[in-house]
């Protein structure tokens, strides 16, 4: 089988015009076949406080009403992916800006009210990806950059979690690429102290995870994280590695970047 790389990268190399840069010259030089994924939470919320449109958040989750439904389209599936687009051009990488409603390539359900209504929110479900039709694109020598937007497939556009939207895309594709999911943050990985960056844990696999957890070593912020990554892993994802978006270049050089994690 190919291989394939799911990278997802976060707030601090979006936000970040020189993080940015570097990145996608890092991401440009990774051999084989790879996917882009991001979001852009922080330029939403800029840009809808210069509209007058109140960012309003619970518990880290966007309370996505019609008026911000509009915002973050503007700001996920136009600004910033069309932004991202043009510089992976300017390096050589033929990539192509795309909405989960491109090409139908990922559907969503509108999340159920229930004690909180968090408006056009999409969660996705075990058919949400549709892999064949993703890898007609990357046989194609097109590498996908997907925003933070799915569909109903009723016409509705729905804001879905991009951490998610990787997880999902590395457990479909799995089936067709050895597939590695990586999320690239403002860490170095998975640390045994929070406050230090040289306290990188390089290596874990279910086991260590488990006793990690049990000895509360993992700081709580990265459970979240790790439990879906393990919920990849075992679903056919070969390795979900954790690190820090500036030394992506080591991935390419086999240099231990980050954490992997592992069966």
């Amino acid at each position: 089988m190919q291989t394939l790389h799911v990278i997802k990268i976060g707030g601090n190399v979006i936000d970040n015009s020189e993080n940015l840069h570097r990145f996608l010259k890092d991401f440009t030089a990774l051999e084989g076949f790879k996917i882009l994924v991001h979001g852009g939470g922080k330029v939403a919320t800029q840009v809808s406080e210069s509209m007058g449109v109140e960012a309003r958040m619970i518990d880290g989750r966007r309370i996505t009403d019609i008026d911000t439904l509009r915002i973050v389209t503007m700001v996920y599936g136009g600004l910033i992916n069309k932004n991202i687009v043009a510089q992976l051009q300017r390096y050589g990488t033929n990539a192509i800006g795309l909405t989960g409603a491109d090409g139908n390539f990922i559907r969503a359900k509108k999340r159920p009210v229930k004690i909180i209504d968090y408006g056009f929110a999409g969660d996705l479900t075990e058919n949400s990806i549709n892999p064949e039709s993703i890898g007609k694109l990357l046989d194609s020598g097109f590498t996908p950059v997907f925003c933070a937007l799915t569909h109903d497939g009723e016409g509705q556009l729905l804001n879905t979690n991009a951490d998610t939207i990787a997880s999902a895309l590395a457990v479909a594709l799995s089936e067709l690429y050895d597939t590695t999911l990586v999320y690239c943050f403002e860490k170095k990985g998975v640390l045994q102290d929070i406050d230090d960056e040289d306290s990188l844990i390089r290596e874990i696999d279910l086991e260590r995870y488990e006793k990690l957890k049990t000895d509360q070593i993992i700081h709580s912020g990265m459970l979240p994280k790790m439990d879906n990554a393990f919920t990849a892993i075992s679903c056919g994802v070969k390795a979900v590695i954790i690190g820090h978006s500036d030394d992506l270049g080591q991935l390419k050089k086999d240099k231990g970047f980050g954490t992997r994690l592992s069966k």
